[in-house]
């Protein structure tokens, strides 16, 4: 495996100064964002995919440093209830896929995105309950009018362009465990698959090494993603693992996200990047960093030492009884 990192961690600094630096720390890979809520800081699809000389000057930027690009990131909601705003992340969407194709990287990461519960709906609607019959209503409603359609069109669109899907399995979005991202894939192809986030998991109460296994076996994780989370003992019985309030009110939240190795130790990172191995996940564990106890700086290079502790970059290739 390779370590890398979502570029947008450094997206106050140019594209030249972060990759400069990502370098001097030895990582191998970069994720970077083009768009949506990563923001297009480092890539901007439009200037590359109509000026060839743009093309080859970026990935030049990128490969002369020793470094590879691991995935474009454009998370948005492509099926926001409001068309114009779910059409803008879609755009973003194809533009990202097209310039994939053209820099040669494989996946592309978005998130599932989450409809309303009517056509006329001006927000998405998130049913987490099974009870009343509402929900179950709307979410099927959800699923075959609008997230299995638009999938099933998006997929084939990246598999014709020779790009695989990463969605991340974010609460709030309709594909946010293994079980929804499974029952997407089987519906729109192979071409789906998750961008794991350990971080998302904790959160939800879904042990991640399990997360690995059951996607694992599916041949289903194109991406992973290195995030921790801490869930505070007290604060999760007064307000629930669904906490909503607002990321900053760390001393009062459930949980909270932090960087690796400061939610859970580093047997438990051993154990996640085991179960990625065993299942054959040979590819980029990228770093992200939205821990609000810790500066840009101090999280990456703690998650970089943490993670270095536990992660073989080079696949073996035999083993010494053989």
């Amino acid at each position: 495996m390779k370590l890398g990192v979502f570029m947008v961690l450094f997206g106050g600094r140019s594209l030249e100064e972060a990759l400069d630096y990502v370098a001097s720390q030895g990582l191998n890979a970069v994720e970077i964002g083009t768009g949506g809520n990563p923001g297009d800081k480092h890539c901007k699809p439009d200037e590359l995919l109509d000026n060839e000389t743009a093309l080859k000057d970026f990935k030049k930027a990128v490969e002369s440093r020793g470094l590879m690009i691991s995935a474009l990131s454009c998370h948005g909601n492509p099926l926001h209830p409001q068309k114009h705003l779910a059409q803008a992340d879609h755009e973003t969407f194809l533009k990202t896929v097209r310039l994939a194709e053209k820099l040669e990287v494989p996946v592309v990461n978005t998130f599932s995105g989450c409809p309303g519960d009517h056509e006329d709906a001006k927000y998405p609607n998130w049913p987490v309950a099974p009870w009343p019959n509402d929900f179950q209503e709307v979410l099927k409603w959800q699923w075959e009018n609008k997230i299995i359609p638009y999938w099933s069109e998006a997929g084939k669109f990246a598999s014709d362009h020779h790009v695989k899907i990463g969605l991340e399995l974010h609460g709030g979005f309709s594909v946010h465990t293994p079980a929804t991202l499974l029952r997407l894939r089987e519906a729109a192809g192979e071409v789906i698959g998750a961008n794991l986030d350990p971080s998302h998991m904790w959160w939800q109460g879904i042990d991640p090494v399990q997360a690995v296994q059951i996607l694992g076996r599916a041949g289903a994780i194109h991406h992973f993603h290195a995030k921790d989370t801490t869930i505070d003992p007290i604060n999760v019985n007064k307000y629930g693992l669904t906490d909503m309030q607002e990321y900053t009110k760390m001393l009062d939240r459930a949980w909270q996200f932090r960087t690796v190795g400061y939610g859970h130790d580093v047997k438990t990172w051993a154990d996640i990047i085991s179960a990625l191995r065993l299942v054959g996940y040979d590819y980029v564990v990228s770093i992200e960093h939205e821990d609000g106890l810790m500066s840009v700086e101090e999280g990456f290079t703690k998650a970089v030492h943490n993670l270095r502790q536990v992660l073989i970059e080079e696949p073996l290739t035999e083993m010494w009884w053989v």
